[in-house]
Parts: structure tokens; C-alpha cells; sequence
């Protein structure tokens, strides 16, 4: 018996990995966070399936729900949105299923940050602009940011951004950013990626507040900051470069 953590992407149905998807299908149980994961996803489970909605439930609820399933020696499929090592708050799961000897295993997603990116159209690495992705968040009702992992910390590298749980915070991320970054840095925010409801919000740091209160958008968004979201002017990377070689394309001789 084992417990299946199991990312279910940011929101389409068919953006599921194949592995996820088969332990869904098999499990005959399956657990799965409400508010973010769409019924359409748990459409290939078992028509004996017991289906949880586990957002309104406690974690003790959530464990009993694993221990009576590991009794009844029954497979569980704990679904969780996006990737699950992100902001899924399955550490404390598993830390309760190893004090139980319970196994468990985790079968990665697709994350919010990659739909976002895919939804917009953008590379986020771009050479000479930004190698380099910042996931984080800002303190609001949840648990405080540890020392150092603060937004203006982080904003001191220059990276591109993928802000987490923080639109509602959006006044702090200009205030913070807009000195480092510049007042027209780009900014996406990007609303339910991928479902069929999906918003796109583009402006920069000085105009994106107004719009995203102009649009309503209170939850479930993904802020992106970063030149490489309007940046047109870098260089082509060097890995398909003519006068790059490596041991897949060697020199060719004259």
C-alpha cells in the first residue's frame, strides 16, 4: 500500500503527466485539493472510487483519511495542483506518514510558473538578460518569510521573478521592486494558467496595480517580473550557434 503525491499540473485536464493520470486511474482512493484541481482531472478514476475533496478538511483529517486507507491496505492518490514540491504543503504530510511507517512515493507536475511562461509566449532564461528564476512569495496571512528570503533580498540579483500567492500583495511587490528593477520593467500576471478561464495581465511596474484592480483579480495568480518579458534585443543563445561545437556537433574539417 502506498501513498501517491501527485502533481496534476496548473489546471487543463490533459496537462497531467501519463504516470499521474494511470495512478488516478487504479487508486481506489484518491484525495484531492478542491480549490485548485478541477474535477476534470479526476475524470479517469474508478467509478468504485472514493473521491475526497480534501479543502475543506484538517491535516489530522487528511492523515485519518491515509490511515484508514493504508488499514484497508488500499492504494491512495493525494492529488495536489501544480508540482507538489511547490508551495503544496506535503512536507508536513509526509512527515506524519513516516511516524506512521506509511510509504509513500511523488510523481512531479507541471508547475504554474511553466504554464504561465507557456501561456505568455516567453522564454524566461534569456542569454545576456536573465539565466537565472526566482520562485517565491510575500508574507501575508500564511507563515513569515525566513530571514534573508525576503522580496527585497531577492530582487537584489536582478532575476526574473515568479511571485507566488501574492497578487493581493501587489502594492508591496511594486513599492519593493520598482527601485531595482526600474519603473518599466515588465510584469505579467497571469490568472488561473491554463484554465479555460485564464487572464493575462500585462503592463509594467508603474501601470500593472490599475489593471489588475481593474480586472478583479483578487486570487489564484502568478506575478512575473523581468526584462526578459519584453526584452527583443539579445543575443541567440550559443547551443545552435555555427561556430559553437561540442561533442555532438564537432568541428567540421575543411
Amino acid at each position: 500500500m502506498t501513498i501517491h503525491f501527485i502533481g496534476a499540473g496548473p489546471g487543463a485536464a490533459d496537462l497531467i503527466t501519463v504516470r499521474g493520470q494511470t495512478l488516478i486511474a487504479r487508486c481506489p482512493v484518491v484525495l484531492y485539493a478542491g480549490s485548485l484541481v478541477p474535477r476534470e482531472v479526476l475524470a479517469v478514476a474508478g467509478k468504485q472510487a472514493r473521491v475526497i475533496d480534501t479543502a475543506p478538511l484538517t491535516l489530522d483529517e487528511i492523515i485519518e483519511e491515509m490511515r484508514a486507507a493504508h488499514a484497508a491496505d488500499q492504494d491512495v492518490a493525494r492529488v495536489h495542483s501544480g508540482d507538489p514540491s511547490l508551495y503544496g504543503a506535503i512536507g508536513e504530510q509526509m512527515r506524519r506518514l513516516r511516524a506512521l511507517g506509511i510509504d509513500y512515493d511523488i510523481t512531479p507536475g507541471v508547475p504554474a510558473f511553466a504554464a504561465a511562461a507557456a501561456a505568455l509566449g516567453r522564454e524566461l532564461t534569456l542569454p545576456e538578460v536573465s539565466q537565472t528564476v526566482v520562485l517565491t512569495r510575500t508574507t501575508m496571512k500564511a507563515s513569515p518569510m525566513p530571514d534573508g528570503e525576503d522580496l527585497a533580498t531577492l530582487a537584489t540579483a536582478g532575476a526574473t521573478l515568479a511571485i507566488h500567492l501574492s497578487v493581493r500583495n501587489l502594492k508591496h511587490v511594486v513599492e519593493t521592486l520598482s527601485p531595482v528593477y526600474g519603473a518599466e520593467c515588465p510584469v505579467a500576471v497571469v490568472y488561473r494558467a491554463s484554465w479555460p478561464d485564464e487572464q493575462i495581465i500585462r503592463g509594467t511596474l508603474t501601470d500593472i496595480r490599475a489593471k489588475v484592480r481593474a480586472a478583479k483579480i483578487t486570487r489564484t495568480a502568478l506575478i512575473l517580473v523581468g526584462r526578459v518579458l519584453g526584452d527583443e534585443d539579445f543575443v541567440d543563445s550559443k547551443l545552435y550557434d555555427p561556430t559553437h561545437t561540442h561533442v555532438l556537433r564537432p568541428r567540421k574539417r575543411a
